[in-house]
């Protein structure tokens, strides 16, 4: 396998390679308080208000590449990738299902898939990864990645397979063509045809992303049933950089949510999550600086990062909004301290998590900003003074016009009925909806704004007395299948949205001025014949987070740490493995870039270091390495290093990892007598990049936190994870330039300096 980097470097899937052995493995796959959390004071007894991370230990010690739906009964279920569950249980579960009725406390309810179940073109052995469930027509549809074909003997010939359902737990039957077939990769075997995700946009039209490490994230089209790939498929997201691919729509952009760095290196695992937006499902994607997620020096702004907490390995998303309309990540994540299912090595141990996702500036961030949380914290609102299952008749409402009835707890009727509870403020409404013979339905709130499904018309239409808006819906959308209406309302501002799988995949949306704030009851209605209503609520509508968590910011600059390289190498300095090449002259610390790496058990690189202040600082370095785009040159790099010793050590670089240029934050750590290596990755280079180094210590622990950043102009920063070295020890601070010398580069140090 060509394409993988070698020890000491980012090991994109270094732990694909190492489950894929298994008879059925899984892929690969600091405290943060942020403001005010969604309010859950109308939650009703028996659902949480409150939840701690991890949320799957009901279901098992671990539950990775996570995914969650709502179903039709009202309930969440959530997908986990083909893993044991529990420590020492040595069983892997085909796809294992859990049920929620409050997403905080799940309960397993299966496996999707027979122990001998598996599609026509899977050989005995596959295993499957990272599933996608949608709602697609009137069925469920399993995206999945199937780990071993018939296509090669010599295995890794992943393909994404589909399978379909009536409902959230199944019963699961394949179809029998795979949906993406496996794919020779121009550098030998198979691309990485993996984690899937669907789709669709709000002309109809069904997608599906998919990809890894090796051939790169692609989109392709889907046949109106969702089961068969059509047209050509299109790249959105460079090879070697990302997998694990999310899409959804958010204020008219197009968001590429993707996981980058390796999802598997124990307790030095630096997966994470990046993302990019566009005005088209097929990209380009484009980052927060405007740099394409297909670049060479890829762009990528992160959305989830580790923070020096528990949480390390924080990566691979789904997404949900629950019933006041906040949004929720769920992904998966590695406790440093228990990073094993089975220590020590073997399977990471990868829990489902789940955190608040704010929406910034345009721009997606987990707890505005602070990443994974440990702790308590306000859960999901998933029940309000209003939440209707239908399950008892109708005793809540009062029919104001036509006939009503309640069958298998659904409503089906034409007229209208209306709330007996009072709804008003700023409130979020909705209703899965079918229109089983009307040609008109939808939701009233207050007697006067009214948000219709017209199918006769095939718009979405909203109205308050002589305001009106509407929006088209697609030219294929079939009234009779289920789908969900929510209606938002925020002061005098209405937002409707209907869509398939109310995850991010509008259909259509409108917007709609109101002559004033709404209060009164709800009202369901249906005209020209009947429609199905189902999982009613009004809930009060969450509270955005307006501002970002504050960033490291410099202080006082410390000249006595630092050094300008104006007048040779300052005393201060000393060597590990002294390089004679490196030399101070024009201003600048000049080091060829040695043939040579400091990770495993080789340690042949030179370091030069100096020692740190006490407490609290931020060092900086600005670094000219020019590695050229597309190329091949591996793994020439050149930045920053904490360093404690040679098995002990945080490394900021620009690197070239084979055609990409990336900035990566690897660490290496001893763990169960053998060093381990992983890494995160933080911003875009540049051909000149600027570094830093924010060092903070954990006062409750002792801890050594060192947060990276990077910056292209040395005026924007993007920040990214944090890796932490033990209370006791003492980091220093150093450069490095090393990891190939073909062909011949040679890094510029303008200078180091340190700020308080």
């Amino acid at each position: 396998m060509g394409h993988l980097r070698r020890g000491g470097a980012l090991a994109a899937a270094l732990g694909l390679l190492l489950t894929a052995a298994l008879p059925a493995a899984a892929h690969a796959s600091p405290t943060g308080a942020g403001p005010a959390d969604a309010d859950a004071a109308t939650a009703a007894p028996g659902r949480a208000t409150r939840y701690a991370n991890p949320i799957s230990v009901g279901v098992g010690d671990t539950f990775a590449d996570p995914v969650i739906v709502r179903g039709d009964d009202g309930y969440w279920y959530a997908y986990g990738t083909t893993d044991p569950l529990r420590e020492g249980e040595k069983q892997f579960h085909r796809v294992p299902t859990a049920r929620s009725a409050d997403l905080v406390d799940w309960t397993y309810v299966g496996d999707a898939f027979g122990p001998d179940q598996r599609p026509a073109y899977a050989a005995p052995g596959a295993a499957f990864w990272a599933p996608d469930v949608r709602r697609v027509g009137d069925r469920y549809v399993m995206y999945v990645t199937v780990t071993d074909t018939t296509v090669s003997p010599e295995g890794s010939d992943y393909a994404i397979g589909a399978a379909t359902a009536p409902t959230p737990t199944g019963p699961w039957t394949f179809v029998d063509q795979p949906v993406v077939a496996p794919r020779p990769g121009g550098g030998g075997g198979f691309l990485w045809t993996i984690d899937p995700s669907h789709f669709t946009d709000v002309d109809g039209t069904g997608y599906l992303y998919y990809g890894s490490y090796y051939g790169g994230v692609s989109v392709t089209a889907l046949s109106p049933d969702g089961l068969r790939a059509v047209g050509d498929p299109t790249l959105v997201a460079i090879d070697n950089k990302f997998e694990g691919s999310y899409v959804l729509r958010h204020d008219g952009y197009y968001y590429l949510f993707a996981s980058t760095a390796n999802c598997c290196a124990g307790p030095a695992t630096g997966y994470s999550v990046q993302v990019g937006r566009a005005t088209s499902p097929r990209g380009p994607f484009l980052d927060r600086d405007g740099i394409a997620l297909t670049a060479s020096r890829a762009g990528g702004t992160p959305v989830l990062t580790q923070n020096g907490n528990r949480w390390i390995g924080t990566g691979h998303n789904g997404f949900l909004t629950d019933l006041s309309g906040q949004d929720w990540i769920v992904y998966h994540a590695i406790d440093r301290a228990d990073p094993y299912l089975d220590e020590p090595f073997g399977i990471n141990e990868r829990p489902m998590l789940l955190d608040r996702l704010d929406w910034i500036g345009g721009w997606p961030t987990v707890n505005a900003g602070t990443g994974p949380s440990e702790g308590t914290r306000a859960a999901p609102v998933t029940t309000g003074a209003l939440d209707e299952r239908f399950d008892a008749g109708v005793a809540g409402w009062r029919r104001v016009t036509g006939d009503w009835r309640t069958t298998g707890g659904r409503l089906t009727g034409t007229g209208a009925l209306t709330s007996r509870t009072t709804v008003g403020g700023d409130v979020r409404a909705e209703a899965d909806l079918r229109l089983t013979g009307a040609t008109s339905a939808g939701l009233t709130l207050a007697d006067r704004v009214e948000v219709r499904v017209d199918a006769a018309a095939g718009r979405l239409v909203a109205r308050d007395g002589g305001r009106t808006a509407n929006a088209p819906l697609p030219a294929d959308f079939t009234a009779a299948d289920r789908h969900n209406l929510a209606v938002e309302v925020r002061g005098r501002h209405l937002v409707a949205e209907l869509s398939p799988a109310r995850l991010g995949d509008q259909l259509a949306v409108v917007t709609l001025r109101l002559d004033r704030p709404v209060t009164g009851r709800l009202t369901l209605d249906a005209t020209g014949g009947p429609a199905e209503f189902d999982n009613v609520s009004a809930v009060r509508l969450y509270q955005p987070a307006r501002n970002t968590a504050p960033e490291p910011r410099v202080g006082a600059p410390l000249p006595a740490w630092s050094d300008e390289f104006t007048g040779g190498l300052d005393p201060a300095w000393s060597w590990v493995r002294p390089d004679p090449a490196a030399t101070v002259t024009g201003g600048a610390l000049r080091w060829p870039v040695q043939d040579t790496d400091l990770t495993g058990t080789g340690n042949t690189a030179g370091v030069l270091l100096r020692d740190a202040p006490a407490g609290d600082y931020v060092v900086e370095t600005k670094v000219t390495l020019d590695l050229g785009e597309e190329t091949v040159r591996n793994y020439q790099q050149a930045g920053l290093v904490a360093y404690v010793d040679d098995d002990r050590f945080a490394r900021l670089a620009q690197v070239a990892i084979w055609n990409t240029r990336q900035v990566e934050y690897g660490y290496e750590l001893p763990f169960a007598g053998q060093p381990v290596y992983g890494g995160t990755i933080v911003g875009t280079p540049a051909r000149t990049t600027w570094l830093r180094l924010a060092h903070h210590v954990d006062r409750a622990t002792g801890e050594h936190e060192f947060r990276a950043g990077s910056s292209r102009d040395g005026v924007t920063w993007t920040w990214g994870g944090v890796w932490t070295f033990p209370a006791g020890t003492t980091p220093r601070i150093g450069l490095v330039a090393h990891g190939g010398a073909q062909p011949a580069v040679t890094a510029e140090f303008d200078y180091l300096r340190f700020y308080r």
